[in-house]
């Protein structure tokens, strides 16, 4: 691990200040000084690090995905996710987590996995070194009941085997189900408490009991577990609120009260909407037999109002959104995942520094890193992107693998900038 001198590069820190012109040293896996040259200051030499001359591209922060499915495999249903081969669905999963991590995504928070262990063993390779990925939190499948969204089998096969998500009914079963998962080590238990209209459960039924829920988030916190719930519906996000899950996915349809929960409780939650599912399955999902008149029917255009609705409202009340929209279907898939920050900017009514501030320093504690993620600050970990462009100004710049130059996790290069001829100084075009 060789320390690194990044100079004469626009820094944005994770502060939510204007960009700066400085230097960054990087000594083993920590960010060691953080130097304004703008001030006529200069790092001094650093005898064997590695200089990198950004010629003023934009410094910031690895970004951090909380919605992420590495297990989905760019297909067009739920059945076609779940019935992949283990042996081929591991290799799957393994090509995905390089994917986000060349894309700049250097932290990634699991919000379900189609098979029960496959979150868990992704996680550990990374960790070890076997596999590339970013940062990963381990998810459970989703956890549904009979007939509810996650239950794919079929009459006449055992549920156990076949199921999408582990289907459970009654608090018993909950328990054990959350026993389970916690044994095979996943860092949170991810709940469905609302439907899916695709599936053919309206996104706004649920079908969970409080007490369900209830023993299910008693039983995970008894483990040192995070739950995170799949909830569009109305009541299951104030059921969120209410049972102290602390990751809310989607919240589509927020009434007044619910709104007013969130806010009085906004340190507690973070919101992912998942947004990139909802606009594109209402408007690029034609090829796979999601024309329009089929959404219509299933009442998605009138979810997507209702989100971008509640997520500006959430927006104004200061609750956290953070980035991760689904992907990993055939009409989201992965790579495209900085799409969450436009769609952010332009549906929500977020200022690009905003969008940049919730992948980035609202990221760490996502993560359960806190403010060791996040910012280019002296201490800090060492997950860094160069960027050819200014995401302040153009937010889809970060789409283009191109324009991000290097990625850094953990003070190591996963995509180091090319090292002109012999000299250890790369320069960029501005």
């Amino acid at each position: 691990m060789a320390d690194v001198l990044y100079t004469n590069v626009r820094i944005f820190d994770g502060g939510g200040e204007a960009p700066f012109t400085g230097d960054v040293l990087v000594q083993g896996n920590r960010i060691a000084r953080v130097v304004k040259t703008g001030f006529g200051q200069r790092t001094p030499p650093v005898l064997g690090a590695q200089v990198i001359d950004g010629d003023g591209a934009f410094l910031m922060p690895g970004m951090v995905e909380a919605h992420t499915h590495f297990s989905w495999n760019d297909q067009p249903s739920l059945d076609a996710i779940q019935r992949m081969p283990p042996e081929e669905h591991i290799l799957w999963c393994a090509e995905v987590a390089k994917r986000y991590l060349d894309m700049g995504w250097t932290s990634c928070v699991g919000a379900a996995t189609a098979k029960p262990r496959l979150d868990v063993v992704i996680r550990n390779a990374i960790n070890d070194g076997t596999i590339v990925g970013p940062r990963y939190l381990a998810a459970s499948q989703e956890i549904t009941v009979p007939g509810g969204l996650g239950d794919t089998t079929a009459p006449h096969l055992p549920q156990s085997e076949f199921a999408f998500g582990a289907v459970v009914s009654g608090p018993h079963e909950m328990r054990r189900c959350v026993r389970m998962f916690a044994k095979y080590g996943v860092d949170t238990l991810k709940i469905n408490l609302s439907g899916e209209s695709i599936t053919g459960m309206p996104s706004e039924m649920s079908q969970f009991t409080t007490k369900e829920i209830s023993v299910c988030v008693e039983e995970a916190k008894a483990w040192g577990k995070r739950v995170a719930a799949h909830a569009r519906s109305t009541w299951s996000v104030k059921e969120c609120v209410r049972q102290g899950i602390e990751v809310i996915y989607h919240a589509s349809f927020c009434d007044e009260e619910a709104l007013d929960l969130l806010e009085a409780h906004k340190f507690e939650h973070y919101i992912a909407p998942g947004l990139a599912w909802l606009i594109n399955t209402v408007h690029n999902a034609s090829a796979w037999g999601l024309t329009p008149e089929v959404v219509r029917k299933m009442d998605y255009p009138r979810e997507l109002d209702a989100a971008i609705e509640s997520m500006r409202a959430l927006r104004k009340r200061g609750v956290r959104i953070l980035p991760g929209g689904d992907y990993g279907f055939a009409w989201t898939p992965h790579g495209s995942n900085a799409k969450d920050l436009e769609y952010f900017v332009r549906h929500v009514g977020m200022s690009p520094m905003e969008a940049l501030l919730s992948a980035t320093a609202w990221g760490g504690p996502m993560m359960k890193m806190g403010k060791q993620l996040g910012y280019i600050r002296e201490g800090c970990l060492a997950d860094i992107l160069l960027v050819d462009g200014d995401p302040l100004a153009d937010i889809t710049v970060l789409q283009d693998r191109s324009r991000i130059l290097s990625v850094m996790k953990d003070g190591v290069f996963h995509r180091a900038p090319p090292v002109r001829g012999a000299r250890s100084t790369t320069r960029w075009a501005a």
